[in-house]
């Protein structure tokens, strides 16, 4: 069977509506627009926002001067669990940001935090951006040592 013998499935083709082409074919006259009015005219194009001539909500929200843009100014931080920690690194080691995109846990630049989820059972230096209280004190009971990375 070649390509010349397949057609599409009856019924999923439709002709398009020709509309303006007389009252007989039933899309003359206003094409399917109504009657009158701004929406019936060829170049109508209403705005985002637009309520019908009514001042916007966008225009009556009143104004503040400054903008804050929190999404500029905000740092994001990769966060590591001290399970996770313990699970990748051996007694001794130096866990800084090298070590870490290493093994794979960051990407380049990128600011890392330590939250304390998980148990930290070996002896290791830890340096980091931040560190959340409770990976402090489990850092600390320990006996690890934490340096923060400015």
């Amino acid at each position: 069977m070649g390509l010349v013998k397949k057609k599409p499935a009856k019924g999923s083709i439709k002709n398009r509506k020709r509309k303006g082409r007389g009252n007989a074919s039933g899309m003359g006259g206003e094409c399917g627009r109504g009657h009158k009015g701004q929406k019936s005219r060829s170049g109508y194009s209403r705005l985002m926002g637009f309520e019908g001539g009514q001042v916007p909500l966008y225009k009556r929200i009143p104004k503040r001067r400054g903008a804050k843009n929190r999404v500029i100014n905000k740092i994001l931080y990769v966060v590591l669990n001290l399970g996770k920690i313990d699970a990748f690194f051996n007694e001794g080691d130096s866990v800084d940001l090298e070590a870490m995109k290493s093994r794979g846990l960051i990407g380049k630049n990128e600011k890392v935090k330590i939250l304390g989820e998980g148990e930290l059972t070996k002896k290791i230096t830890i340096k980091a951006h931040k560190i959340s209280k409770s990976a402090k004190e489990k850092i600390d009971n320990s006996k690890s040592v934490y340096e923060e990375i400015k």
